[in-house]
């Protein structure tokens, strides 16, 4: 239920009428009566939620009267009424300094902070309303904002107390009503609320909130019938009550009714309130009818060309249905008039990355930045930039730089540890889901817990991955946390039980292969690996159109050696989406395992035919030639991959290595290495390079340091001998001898075997 308000978020408004001529009309007035005048007409207008026209009275009667408080509350009211918090509590704040015993300033303001998520800014509420209780205890609004800030900050007895201590001196008073019938909903007493709620109603006949807060009730509860007879009966009371409108219009919706609920969205679009004006275009967008919503699109942004949220939604509809032309056209006639738009070249610049105009793409994002650098969407779309080319480093700090310019773009959190969990990254992912910064109420809400729980589920914290799993479940039953939850319940031996949650994910969408991979696993656990490929067959059965699940079908089956079928999955997957890639890296390496290297080569090649700055298959294609033995071909590839993404630790770890065995190079080599090291600083592998690297320039002691942290690991024998070879040089022969005796026992026919003896008798 929509009881107490939201945290500040801000809003741009655009006000057509212009100020001078209702600073001058009546001019033979006397200040005060031109005030008067111009706040009562400001009052009308936002009874009627015309905000615009009542901004721009409340500003002309403050211009009147500079000294007096009164315009600068009602504008505060207005900026509530919106939703622009930053900007009530603003217009409250100057009007509590042009007079401190505003005593309805005062509680409004505390009654805004109070509401807020940051911790300090509640305090500060409660204490303004506090001070407003000592001058006047009987004040039912402080007495109402003092029980928000005791609610938010977690003291919920006391809370519950001045509530009812508030309702007890006001029973007609709605919001007190409203906010205890919160209280008594989370605290599970449905009926408690439902009573509070009535009494409301009983006490305030003619008023609809108390009606609608009621039909909120019933819908929470799952009682659709119920809610829909009080959002009829709020509609009753006032036709044109915009949250009854919208609450009935949604229940249709969620009751496949969209026949109801369309000529209710009509209406809803012609409230007086500029928020609602694309209400019924955007319901034609959702329920399949795009031309027609764009159309309508279309015509509001015709309408009023000064309204850039009505041309976003524009460009979005156009960016949904691929009109991306269009959208250029667009937005390049906009910069035609305002070649400074900021918000006109970020959105083409979106428009010229989906197309595949990458340096069109980046110059405009540049341009934004470059007159403002402080711009927190321009660093997103550099961000959107730097993935598309593979730059995961740059795409990161863009992301980052994006955030701390404004912690308030969820899309950009959860994009950011997306890709901190992608790069192995989990520590900074969960730290990042529980910033400081990160705003109490986005914490909530269901795209964050599921995030967070990802980076639970990959540091290992599974105490409070079940909490939020939980948390999660109670607000939806998404795939996402199905699966995590059958992740979790294999983690505690309950393979049963995980498939329960798997195949209820997989139900929800059945061509998820996170849920299908971990649903195999519950197989596998129990030692029952027939029966795991065997239900990976059913469900690629079902979703034969489904690349990802034919795919992993092929690499099962490959696993298992079964490489003619292996072969037809992956041949499927690639029938299912031609521009599926792994489909067809999987095919390379099924003719690496069957040592095809020309019918490897040859597809890795098509690939690159087809999309030159493909850089996985131009680094599988330097592997490759290093498997056939042409190093210098590899080391030609493997150059280009490094040149094309500077942070792929891969290619700079393979050069560096082929520089090293096979080139001739090692001042370059160590470049290269010493950058592998730098990305991924945990690989042995890596660390091995940049330890031979160092040895073959001979530093020595500085090679033992890398080379220890490779051999310490399970991984290549050569990593052993690399080490004792390194010992010997930096002249510790006694760790050198117990190094090369260890990797002896382990195989001593590779040919570095023989080098590292000759090395260690060399140094006796």
């Amino acid at each position: 239920m929509k009881l107490f308000s939201k945290p500040f978020e801000c809003a741009r408004i655009g006000v057509s009428i212009a100020l001078a001529l209702v600073l001058f009309a009546g001019c033979g007035l006397t200040p005060e009566a031109k005030e008067a005048r111009l706040l009562d007409a400001g009052k009308k207008d936002l009874a009627n939620k015309n905000y615009a026209r009542a901004i721009v009275q409340f500003q002309g009667a403050a211009r009147v009267q500079r000294r007096d408080a009164e315009p600068y509350y009602e504008l505060g009211l207005v900026y509530i009424g919106m939703g622009d918090y930053l900007m009530a509590e603003r217009a409250l704040r100057k009007a509590l300094e042009l007079n401190p015993k505003h005593v309805q300033a005062r509680v409004k303001r505390a009654e805004l902070l109070a509401s807020l998520g940051d911790p300090d800014a509640i305090k500060q509420g409660e204490q303004e309303a506090r001070t407003v209780l000592e001058s006047a205890p009987n004040n039912v609004d402080a007495l109402n904002a003092v029980a928000i800030a005791e609610w938010k900050l977690q003291d919920k007895q006391s809370a519950e107390l001045d509530f009812v201590k508030a309702l007890n001196q006001a029973p007609q008073n709605l919001q007190v009503s409203l906010n205890l019938a919160k209280v008594k909903f989370y605290q599970n007493d449905r009926r408690g609320a439902e009573e509070i709620l009535k009494n409301a109603i009983t006490a305030s006949p003619k008023s609809a909130a108390p009606v609608l807060g009621l039909g909120e009730l019933y819908m929470a509860e799952g009682n659709a019938e119920l809610a829909r007879q009080q959002y009829q009966r709020a509609l009753q009371l006032d036709p044109k009550n915009d949250l009854a409108l919208v609450s009935l219009a949604s229940l249709y919706v969620r009751a496949n009714q969209a026949d109801q609920a369309e000529p209710i969205y009509r209406q809803i679009a012609t409230l007086p309130d500029p928020k609602y004006k694309p209400a019924h275009a955007m319901f034609l967008f959702q329920t399949g009818k795009r031309e027609q919503a764009v159309a309508e699109f279309e015509k509001l942004a015709k309408d009023d060309p000064s309204d850039r949220a009505a041309r976003t939604r524009l460009i979005e509809a156009y960016f949904a249905v691929r009109r991306l032309p269009d959208a250029e056209k667009l937005l390049t006639a906009a910069l035609k008039k305002n070649s400074r738009d900021s918000d006109a070249l970020l959105q083409r610049s979106r428009v010229y990355l989906a197309s595949g105009n990458i340096a069109n793409a980046q110059r405009d994002a540049a341009q934004v930045l470059h007159f403002q650098s402080d711009s927190a969407p321009a660093h997103y779309i550099m961000a959107k930039i730097h993935e598309d080319q593979g730059q995961t480093l740059p795409a990161r700090q863009e992301l980052t730089e994006s955030l701390r310019l404004d912690p308030r773009m969820l899309p950009v959190r959860l994009e950011l540890a997306e890709l901190l969990l992608k790069t192995n990254a989990a520590a900074a992912a969960l730290q990042l889901m529980e910033a400081k910064d990160f705003p109490e109420s986005q914490q909530h809400l269901l795209p964050a817990i599921v995030e967070r729980n990802w980076a639970l589920w990959a540091t290992g914290n599974m105490a409070e991955l079940r909490k939020g799993i939980d948390q999660g479940l109670s607000q939806a039953r998404v795939p996402d946390l199905l699966i995590q939850d059958g992740l979790w319940k294999l983690t505690q031996r309950k393979p049963a039980e995980a498939r329960v949650a798997l195949e209820e994910a997989l139900k929800l969408n059945p061509a998820d292969i996170r849920g299908l991979e971990a649903l195999n696993q519950t197989y596998v656990v129990q030692k029952q690996p027939a029966m795991a490929l065997q239900k990976v067959k059913e469900y690629a059965k079902q979703e034969p159109k489904s690349a990802p699940i034919q795919e992993f079908l092929g690499t099962l089956l490959m696993a298992n050696g079964e490489r003619s079928q292996a072969r037809a999955a992956f041949t499927a997957a690639k029938a299912a989406d031609p521009r599926f890639e792994q489909a067809d890296l999987s095919l390379v390496q099924l003719d690496v395992l069957e040592k095809r290297w020309d019918d490897a080569r040859a597809k890795l090649q098509a690939i690159l035919a087809a999309d030159s700055g493909n850089t996985t298959a131009r680094l599988w294609l330097g592997n490759l030639e290093e498997l056939r033995g042409d190093h210098n071909a590899a080391i030609q590839q493997l150059r280009k991959v490094v040149e094309a993404t500077p942070d792929n630790a891969q290619a700079s770890n393979n050069l560096a290595y082929l520089l090293t065995e096979y080139g001739n190079q090692p001042d370059e080599a160590l470049k290269y290495a010493e950058k592998a090291v730098e990305l991924a600083p945990d690989r042995p592998s890596y660390c091995d390079t940049l330890g031979w690297a160092l040895y073959r320039k001979g530093l020595y002691t500085s090679a033992v340091k890398y080379l220890e942290r490779a051999g310490a690991s399970r991984g290549s024998v050569v990593w052993k001998y690399h080490l004792a070879m390194a010992y010997a040089k930096a002249g510790d022969v006694t760790h050198g001898r117990t190094t090369l005796e260890a990797a002896l026992r382990l195989d001593p026919s590779l040919p570095e075997a023989k080098v590292a003896r000759q090395v260690l008798a060399e140094s006796h």
